[in-house]
């Protein structure tokens, strides 16, 4: 989703008709990537639009970046059990080159 986002902004029905889910599932999907501030919405009439957030820094910025702070959040959270793993998986292919 953030992916297609990344190519601008759009309707909701619109960024859905890329996904063969329903309207109600793209719905709550926005709305998490919303409170986890991936994306921001702004309603146009009775239309929703949907585009990556921006931080709240400098609001003259010539060129805004996506906020990626909640991606660096993930990004922790893996590398956290990346190295537990990585411990399990050296064990177990020295175990495996080990045996005849």
């Amino acid at each position: 989703m953030l992916e297609q986002l990344s190519r601008g902004e759009t309707s909701v029905s619109e960024f859905a008709e890329h996904f063969g889910v329903s309207l109600p599932t793209i719905h709550k999907h926005l709305h998490v990537l919303e409170r986890a501030g991936f994306i921001a919405h702004e309603k146009r009439g009775r239309v929703r639009h949907i585009r990556l957030a921006h931080p709240r820094a400098r609001k003259c910025a010539v060129r805004q970046r996506v906020n990626l702070a909640p991606l660096h959040e993930i990004k922790d959270w893996i590398n956290h059990f990346e190295a537990h793993w990585d411990t399990h998986l050296l064990r177990l292919k020295q175990q495996v080159e080990s045996e005849p």
